[in-house]
């Protein structure tokens, strides 16, 4: 898919999920658009023996939330085509038991609060996000997953589409019947120019003969 990509186990696992095999693996979906940032928490979660989804974009993010189930979404606000906020009530909308976790800078925290209030997030992490930060909130994000109120108003998010107009025919007269036009007279009859031509060739012969006629009398070869 574009704008994604599926990383196994990797890093030092702890204690803890050592023993479990990569088909075992809990699953966390990370999406942002910025690669350090990516980078950064691929190799946090890693660590922490989960197999790593990477997308850069909300509607491939909806997608593999579907398809691939993940036990945990770290999702940023500002991702292009599908904001993360709306990203995440699509998530919410598809499965209520969403673990998701919004990352955000400094500048958008109040921002990524209210979407987190809306989407029924389990945590906001600030970015850059920072392995003690995650270990501060670990708790949190495997704790009670809130209710998602915004779920109300997932319509309103999108633009409304235009509502289709109906033409009313009723007031325009209708075409009359076949047998109600009237009728057709026969083709008019092609006039026969042969009769014409052949006159016209006769008297352009008759024409010439007198006048070689008269060529020849006033050079004095017909005696009259």
């Amino acid at each position: 898919m574009s704008g994604c990509r599926l990383d196994g186990v990797g890093g030092e696992p702890m204690v803890r999920v050592g023993e479990v095999t990569d088909d075992e693996a809990p699953v966390a979906l990370l999406v942002d658009n910025n690669q350090m940032s990516l980078h950064r928490m691929n190799g946090i979660l890693r660590q922490r023996g989960y197999r790593v989804i990477e997308c850069e974009d909300g509607d491939a993010a909806v997608d593999l939330f579907v398809t691939e189930k993940p036990d945990l979404v770290f999702i940023s606000l500002d991702i292009p085509t599908l904001d993360g906020h709306v990203a995440a009530l699509e998530m919410r909308e598809s499965r209520n038991d969403a673990r998701i976790i919004f990352t955000a800078p400094r500048s958008q925290a109040e921002l990524a609060r209210d979407a987190a209030f809306s989407a029924g997030a389990v945590a906001v992490l600030e970015k850059p996000v920072s392995r003690s930060a995650v270990e501060a909130v670990w708790e949190a994000i495997e704790g009670e997953i809130p209710e998602a109120p915004g779920l109300a108003d997932l319509d309103k998010l999108y633009p409304e589409l235009e509502e289709e107009v109906e033409i009313d025919l009723g007031g325009l007269p209708l075409p009359p019947p076949p047998s109600a036009l009237p009728a057709l007279g026969p083709p008019p009859k092609r006039r026969r120019k042969g009769r014409g031509l052949l006159f016209l060739a006769m008297l352009l012969f008759v024409g010439a003969l007198g006048a070689i006629g008269y060529g020849l009398y006033t050079m004095g070869y017909l005696p009259f």
